[in-house]
């Protein structure tokens, strides 16, 4: 298993983000930390999902030296955050959406980092969540 740095954010209004300076764009957030922590490696698993559906590469995981030489990063606290997707089986699937709802999910996706098959597996993990709650 590979691990990455994930950087913390927090300000005090505001929940605790998680950002990947491997993975631009890819971002998370939990209202504690905890939960931060869990959606972070869920964020970081689907998203290679998605590099890896579409056949791009999987960078490799940058030092912490690194990640913390570039000043932007310096204002998040780093943290491991360990990629569990590289085992898991990808299954193709078809489905039908409305257009509209599909350019809904296509936004939301690209604004959160996530690829449309990851948003949309995370969506579904959220939802058994919140009714086994």
């Amino acid at each position: 298993m590979r691990h990455y740095i994930g950087l913390i954010h927090k300000d005090a209004d505001s929940d605790f983000g998680v950002s990947f300076p491997d993975f631009p764009g890819v971002v998370t957030a939990g209202t504690s930390l905890d939960e931060a922590r869990m959606l972070a490696e869920e964020a970081l698993a689907f998203h290679v999902h998605g590099l890896v559906e579409d056949g791009e590469a999987i960078p490799e995981p940058s030092s912490l030296e690194d990640v913390m030489a570039d000043e932007d990063n310096r204002t998040g606290v780093a943290i491991l955050v360990t990629l569990k997707a590289e085992a898991a089986k990808v299954v193709r699937v078809n489905v039908t959406i409305p257009e509209d709802v599909l350019g809904e999910i296509d936004r939301y996706a690209e604004r959160h980092g996530y690829s449309r098959s990851g948003f949309l597996t995370a969506a579904a993990k959220q939802a058994m969540r919140d009714e086994a709650a």
